[in-house]
């Protein structure tokens, strides 16, 4: 039996009696009515096998609610109400032209009176087909946590009848809450059988009166399929997301000028003193600026480092800055234990022990394998000093492995393996996804040497993942760089279990997105649209760990050409990679107004004026760069220019495009082919991006299967742009004869 609050009491019993209904319509196996009663608007879903999900689109407290006009149309109703409290208007649609149909309500509020709201009831109760609420069962899969995607999905199993995706698009709560100074964290759980929106109290400052405002923009997807297992739900989750999202509204992205930002970030890496420690003869990035409190980490070297080379690659040019990195990197190597370090044993005598991992010989497990991740990198471009120091690493870090068997905790003691920290929080257990992190460093190993017992390891350490769900999270970067391993070992092996280990890790990472845009408070300075965080738990988003995530989702879609991904996989990467090329400038605090950034961070110091990025942006209602000024989250724009502007050697212009791609081939002075990814019913941006004063030649950009060319538009910077689809096949030609 569950426990039912006053609320869903009276609601229960108001709609058991409930007879006429307002509007009704049927959707494939399933049905939708609305109802009113006293204090509310229901609309309530009849679900196949005597399941009901019944959501309040509409609610006045302690108040008649009369229904003043109804006006139906092609694909819901429209409902004018009026009550004590205020005017509402209810908008209803219901989108069935797929399997899965979905219902949106949005409504508005125009208060008679200034109004404060400290209680709002949750907007679902799921019930029988007899409206008894109390005698149903359910499984939560995952809720809202923080300031992420206000969604909970859930499946109901007393009746077995359907699985639902609802997700508030708390971006439309804008005005809500910055009237009322509020916030969208965690207004999307509950427990079962009532969950869904609430909105989020306000005892101090009320909503103003005659001004309208929507108090609620829900999206709920339906499937009549209820998963049998994690893989089942992995799939679900994601087809339902990918649903929703071409539904939603979605804000504009603007094209950023990152050649110029990339310049500006590099001067400052380099010349800035407070990116930089010396300790015994070597020069070593500090993680913050002005942090020479704690000893250089060998993590933060090659976080810089690889993008670097990366950027270098694609630009073929040299930096000065790389060798010197490269020199202090085996100052790193503790010949006694045979592995890297993450601190450097010539000054881990600096560290205080103020927070649990700044202990010398402490390691925090992801530390060890992130760095001999970037080794392997390096070792597999020849570069001979990064392979002795990978590959003398790898006897300890198997034997770690072994000791903890595939199971990492937090922090152990790094010469007795003597466990520290267990688990990340009570019952939560270890750095989960560090098994997959470890199955990417024994392919990097068996790629190199092709010696069989790396690509066995890599295989025992990724089975240990089928005993996580959407919990296998723990760092987001560790979880991207974990899909990508596990996607390698399915097609190494054909085994179907890694491709579907490979889509848990990837619904967990959308699972912690921030699929709206706070704009309220500080939020209006910047977007923050599809947005990643670092950690399960953590109340910001983090440079270092989307730049990475950005990178290992590139790579993901590299390895999976030739195979027959999830579509809603490639769409909602290839959205995510977009507004991240959007969104990462605002993590330089040059991009933002001094009053938002914090004076006193946490670490370090913040310069206004240094265009090395923040390590957080936070909600509305807190400044920005609590943490620090992050020197290891310097690869974000070395990352992004190499993988979306495409280079003509010897012509005066640059190939942009917001969207991934796959397949450049280019003809010196002819023309340059490539194909767009993610999906048909999506648009990107391309640009053709002046490198010199003069003005532009001639293009011609087709798309294979249409039969005009694309018409492009001059922008005042005098570049070109064109609107795209995901999944195009280009071609552009130019000519000098005739200049744009």
């Amino acid at each position: 039996m569950n426990g039912l609050s006053p609320w869903a009491v009276s609601a229960s019993s108001e709609l058991a009696e409930s007879q006429m209904a307002l509007y009704s319509k049927a959707a494939g196996s399933f049905e939708f009515k609305v109802y009113q009663t006293t204090d509310s608007i229901w609309i309530v879903a009849n679900l196949p096998k005597g399941g009901r999900a019944c959501f309040r689109a509409a609610f006045s407290p302690g108040a008649n609610l009369a229904v003043k006009k109804s006006t139906q149309h092609s694909h819901g109703i429209h409902l004018e109400l009026d009550s004590e409290t205020g005017k509402q208007q209810v908008e209803l649609t219901i989108d069935h032209q797929e399997i899965n149909p979905v219902l949106r309500y949005t409504t508005r509020l125009k208060p008679k009176k200034d109004l404060l709201i400290p209680f709002w009831p949750r907007d679902i109760i799921m019930s029988s087909k007899n409206g008894h609420a109390e005698n149903t069962a359910g499984k939560i899969h995952l809720s809202q946590e923080g300031t992420r995607t206000g969604m909970i999905y859930f499946s109901q199993t007393r009746p077995k009848s359907a699985s639902i995706l609802y997700l508030q698009n708390l971006t439309a709560l804008a005005d809500y809450c910055e009237q009322t100074q509020t916030s969208g964290a965690n207004t999307v759980g509950g427990d079962w059988p009532e969950m869904g929106f609430a909105l989020p109290p306000n005892t101090e400052q009320p909503l103003e009166a005659g001004k309208e405002i929507i108090i609620n923009d829900a999206f709920i997807a339906f499937d009549a399929h209820s998963p049998e297992d994690q893989f089942a739900t992995n799939h679900q989750f994601l087809n339902l997301l990918a649903r929703i999202y071409l539904l939603l509204p979605r804000p504009e992205t603007q094209y950023q000028q990152w050649p110029e930002i990339l310049d500006k970030g590099l001067k400052d890496l380099i010349e800035n003193p407070g990116c930089w420690s010396q300790v015994a003869g070597h020069k070593y990035f500090n993680a913050y600026v002005s942090d020479y409190n704690t000893p250089p980490e060998i993590m933060v070297q090659l976080a810089v480092l690889l993008p670097l080379l990366d950027y270098v690659e694609w630009s073929r040019t040299e930096l000065e800055v790389m060798k010197t990195i490269k020199e202090g990197l085996p100052e790193f190597y503790d010949s006694k234990l045979g592995v890297i370090t993450r601190w450097l044993p010539a000054a881990e005598d600096q560290l205080k022990g103020e927070e649990e991992q700044k202990m010398p010989g402490v390691m925090d497990s992801w530390y060890l394998h992130h760095p001999l991740l970037n080794l392997s990198r390096l070792a597999l471009k020849g570069d001979k000093t990064a392979e002795k120091l990978f590959l003398n690493s790898l006897d300890f870090t198997i034997k770690v492995a072994h000791n903890f068997n595939y199971h990492w905790p937090v922090f152990y003691k790094m010469d007795t393996l003597e466990v520290l920290k267990a688990e990340t929080a009570e019952g939560k257990g270890g750095e989960k996804d560090v098994a997959g992190l470890y199955a990417h460093v024994m392919l990097q190993a068996w790629e190199l040497t092709k010696e069989k017992r790396y690509l066995n390891e890599a295989e025992k350490a990724a089975n240990t993942l089928q005993e996580y769900g959407f919990d296998v999270f723990y760092q987001a970067n560790n979880t991207a760089f974990a899909s990508g391993a596990l996607l390698r070992l399915y097609k190494i092996t054909k085994n179907e279990v890694y491709l579907e280990l490979s889509y848990q890790c990837l619904a967990a990472i959308f699972r912690n997105t921030q699929i709206w845009d706070c704009n309220y408070g500080y939020g209006k300075n910047f977007p923050k649209f599809f947005s990643l965080f670092p950690l399960n738990d953590a109340p910001y988003t983090a440079v270092y760990e989307e730049q990475e995530v950005f990178c290992a989702l590139h790579d993901y879609l590299k390895h999976a050409e030739g195979i027959d991904i999830l579509p809603s996989v490639k769409l909602l990467i290839a959205e995510y990679i977009r507004y991240l090329v959007d969104r990462a400038v605002y993590y330089y605090p040059a991009m933002l107004p001094k009053e938002m950034l914090e004076e006193k961070p946490k670490i370090g110091e913040v310069d206004p004026k240094l265009w090395i990025a923040l390590e957080d942006l936070q909600d509305g209602w807190k400044k920005s760069g609590t943490v620090g000024q992050e020197v290891y989250g310097a690869g974000n724009a070395f990352g992004i220019l190499p993988r979306h502007y495409l280079r003509i050697p010897g012509e005066p212009f640059l190939i942009y495009v917001d969207y991934p791609t796959s397949g450049y081939k280019a003809v010196k002075g002819k023309n340059i082919h490539f194909s767009t990814l993610g999906d048909e019913r999506l648009s990107c941006r391309l640009m053709i991006v002046k490198t010199d004063s003069k003005r532009l030649p001639t293009f011609k950009l087709s798309i294979k299967g249409e039969k005009e060319p694309a018409q492009g538009r001059l922008t005042k910077d005098g570049n070109l742009e064109y609107c795209l689809n995901g999944n195009q096949q280009v071609s552009i030609t130019w000519s000098h004869n005739n200049i744009v």
